[in-house]
């Protein structure tokens, strides 16, 4: 997109999340300064934009998984990202139509098309929450997710390729418990977060350079890292891991390298 027509409240020359991984994935609507960005990264991880493809095809299976095999009906997506096929209630309700879907993200661009393109089957419901995971008060009191969602019934709570943008000083782990109160047992999280365990200490010394260098705070973490957000709660098999590893419909010899994609997913249900 061209500088010069970006929306009321929107910065085209800080980079920011929703657009850079619309870039990684294919989309168009990104400006320089996220391009920019993304070429930084790159410079550093040269596989990342597998690693945005990878992280989506995780999300498709978990999402069919909790709706197919879970019996989930409701969904909280927080840092929805700019729409693209496969979005959330795509594929939940086309296994079960009923299914609701609140997503959140704070990009005004992201509200933008989510208004026109998140739109329901007539037998579920989605709403959209102009929010920032970093403020989780706000959408846990939201009106439209207290209108969308039943909270004394499961739900799943997608944090996927999310909480590593807030940083270690933003309270991470109380944001996560915060957004956990309010989930009833049977619900699932759902998270997938950049880690660094597969890089060499170089590869993690030059990729850590490249996230300061980007203009967008990211933090890697660790296998116990990741899993400390979920301490307590009940883990899906098979557990922990990469991604690409993630109950997988692709043969192992068509399916990239955990070095290459460097994600770790868990799902987990509440107790």
């Amino acid at each position: 997109m061209d500088d010069e027509q970006a929306p009321r409240g929107i910065d085209p020359t800080k980079a920011h999340p929703a657009r850079r991984y619309n870039y990684w994935l294919g989309g168009k609507d990104n400006y320089a300064a996220d391009r920019e960005s993304a070429a930084i990264v790159a410079s550093a991880f040269p596989t990342v934009r597998l690693a945005a493809v990878e992280n989506r095809k995780f999300l498709r299976r978990a999402v069919t998984y909790l709706t197919a095999d879970a019996g989930i009906r409701q969904f909280l997506d927080i840092g929805t990202g700019l729409p693209s096929a496969g979005n959330v209630h795509e594929v939940a309700q086309a296994i079960a139509p009923e299914s609701r879907i609140v997503y959140a993200d704070n990009d005004p661009i992201v509200l933008v098309h989510a208004r026109a393109l998140l739109t329901s089957v007539p037998e579920g419901r989605t709403a959209y929450l102009d929010a920032d995971l970093r403020d989780p008060e706000k959408i846990v009191r939201h009106p439209d997710l207290l209108r969308t969602l039943d909270l004394g019934r499961p739900v799943a709570l997608m944090l996927v390729a999310t909480l590593h943008f807030v940083t270690d000083d933003e309270r991470p782990y109380e944001i996560f418990s915060t957004l956990r109160e309010i989930l009833p047992s049977g619900s699932h999280v759902v998270i997938s977060h950049a880690t660094d365990e597969y890089l060499t200490p170089e590869a993690r010394a030059e990729a850590d350079a490249a996230n300061v260098r980007s203009g967008v705070p990211f933090r890697m973490r660790s296998r116990d890292e990741v899993l400390r957000f979920v301490d307590g709660l009940e883990l899906v098999e098979p557990g922990i891991g990469s991604v690409v590893d993630w109950r997988p419909d692709e043969p192992v010899d068509e399916r990239p390298s955990v070095e290459e994609v460097s994600m770790l997913c868990v799902v987990a249900r509440v107790p």
